[in-house]
């Protein structure tokens, strides 16, 4: 079997990742193949996961039909594992997608299939914000999914991430694509909600630590963030430093910006929800907590790469001249 450089040999012990085919999910196969796991990925659309088979060795990564709705699929795609994540979330409701199935009720049947498996570790993906008193259901649900998956698998190790940014992330190239096509960009609650934005690479690395054993605080929550605390307008001004764009940023009170989302989110694909809105009402930080207890990256002997440092490599895209386009600055 192929192992790729920098890769430890295939081991036989078998890891089956839920809702490993998303953005997050397809660095956490790599990192998990390049620690030498087996690696089962459950999807509802096996077909469309093709991209995850050139992130490991010839037979490495195999995708499996599994979901939510019908439990025997989910116990289906469990059995043998020696480890069980659980990536599954959205960040909008459409169609049967809903956050209480999903996020809140989901975890609770992937940890209840993995305790069956006799999997030795189970990690669940939440996120900052996670908190029943939470005005936003997503919020909410995650905290609901996180007591969840606990109360059924004890040992589960549940990681938090700020906003996550990486080549295919929904945010700085959301708002980036925005940039393209429109003169305002929103500024909403006055563009002062604190963000701490982590990269994808880290929040995979530390999956795979997870997976080792290697969390030195055991069970329980991790939060993490990137190193540095950004607002929602400094990120917004970064990303039209890094595009070449001049855009008039203007500020959206929260009632005004709820009242509008309340539109938005009848389209097809919603660019703003009353949710998305009632989220960035709480800033999305690690906690005080979280850093004295030593459940952040740097307790865990992680170094977060920078938004400075790995944004740009993919932003340059919506530059007028693309690639080509250089910056003030640049050389």
């Amino acid at each position: 079997m192929a192992v790729a450089e920098g890769s430890r040999p295939v081991e036989n012990k078998l890891v089956t990742v839920f809702g490993g085919s998303g953005f997050i999910g397809r660095h956490v196969v790599r990192a998990l193949a390049r620690d030498g796991w087996r690696i089962r990925v459950a999807v509802r659309r096996p077909d469309l996961a093709g991209h995850l088979q050139p992130l490991g060795g010839v037979g490495q990564i195999v995708a499996v039909q599994a979901n939510l709705r019908f439990p025997e699929s989910v116990r289906q795609a469990a059995r043998g594992s020696d480890a069980v994540v659980n990536l599954v979330g959205i960040l909008a409701e459409s169609g049967k997608q809903r956050f209480q199935a999903l996020q809140a009720e989901g975890p609770r049947l992937i940890a209840e299939a993995a305790r069956e498996a006799g999997a030795r570790r189970f990690v669940q993906m939440s996120a900052i914000g996670a908190d029943r008193a939470s005005a936003a259901l997503y919020g909410q649900t995650k905290a609901a999914g996180e007591q969840a998956a606990l109360e059924a698998f004890p040992e589960t190790v549940i990681l938090r991430p700020s906003i996550v940014f990486g080549p295919e992330d929904s945010f700085f190239n959301k708002f980036a694509a925005m940039a393209q096509i429109s003169p305002v960009l929103p500024l909403i609650g006055g563009g002062k909600t604190r963000f701490q934005p982590v990269f994808v690479g880290d929040v995979a690395h530390v999956v795979a630590l997870a997976l080792r054993g290697g969390m030195a605080g055991g069970a329980g929550a991790y939060e993490l963030g990137g190193p540095a605390v950004m607002t929602f307008e400094e990120i917004l001004r970064f990303v039209l430093r890094q595009t070449g764009r001049e855009r008039l940023l203007l500020p959206l009170p929260f009632p005004l910006a709820k009242a509008q989302a309340r539109l938005l989110q009848l389209l097809p694909k919603p660019l703003l929800t009353v949710d998305q809105v009632a989220m960035l009402e709480v800033d999305n930080v690690v906690s005080d907590e979280a850093i004295a207890a030593g459940r952040t990256l740097e307790g865990l002997g992680v170094s977060p790469a920078s938004v400075e440092a790995v944004v740009p490599t993919y932003l340059w895209r919506f530059r007028k001249a693309g690639q080509f386009e250089k910056l003030a600055g640049e050389s």
